[in-house]
């Protein structure tokens, strides 16, 4: 079986996609920073049974990613299903006004250099497969940009804009990139945003191949 690669891991909306993909037969790669969270979701994904590995990198850092999906590839198998929905930092959120050039850097590495690493260093898998899906993970900024959040405003829309461009030059070779955008926050017991809902949809996505963009809920006025 094929590889699930999240890139973000984290107790949440990760592991319930993991556990979520790992039902469905994929191997599970968790790529994230912190060594000690992501054994604590190896040894929880593997007591439910699913084939899970983690891979240490820093989203900031795009030769360790490419490092992580290689190893992860090599070790599990193809990554078929690559995830990319970090958890962007609070200081990426300053005001329009108090937001200077230097203040940038990090969020474009964060939604920006670094989906361009994991994309690229999955897709010759992929290609080889024959088939891929490229899932995006971002919130409402994305597309609709709010003052008091400036870096990940500019930088989603960056992302964003990334990802609809993949979505159209690879579905000629059966990689589909697709958006699910979470305009709010994520709870366990929402109707639409517990991280089991979310892992449904983002598996759907995955299974129907339908359009670019897709939202968790309506955006609020």
């Amino acid at each position: 079986m094929t590889t699930y690669a999240l890139v973000g891991a984290g107790p949440g909306l990760g592991l319930a996609a993991a556990r979520r993909f790992g039902r469905a037969g994929h191997k599970v790669a968790l790529v994230a920073r912190n060594t000690e969270r992501l054994d604590s979701l190896v040894a929880e994904l593997d007591s439910n049974g699913t084939q899970a590995r983690r891979y240490t990198a820093d989203v900031l850092d795009p030769a360790s990613l490419t490092a992580a999906l290689t190893a992860a590839a090599d070790e599990l198998g193809p990554v078929e299903i690559l995830q990319y929905s970090p958890v962007p930092r609070a200081d990426f959120m300053k005001p329009v006004l108090q937001t200077t050039a230097a203040d940038l850097d990090a969020p474009l590495a964060f939604s920006v250099k670094a989906p361009i690493a994991c994309v690229n260093g999955v897709l010759p898998g992929m290609r080889a497969l024959g088939r891929g899906t490229l899932l995006f993970v971002n919130g409402g900024s994305a597309v609709r940009p709010h003052p008091d959040r400036a870096g990940t405003s500019i930088a989603f829309a960056g992302e964003s804009a990334y990802a609809a461009m993949l979505h159209t030059a690879l579905a000629p070779e059966n990689i589909h990139a697709t958006q699910l955008i979470i305009p709010g926050a994520i709870s366990p017991g929402s109707e639409h945003a517990s991280p089991e809902v979310l892992a449904e949809r983002l598996y759907a996505l995955h299974t129907d191949r339908d359009g670019f963009r897709h939202y968790a809920e309506p955006m609020p006025d």
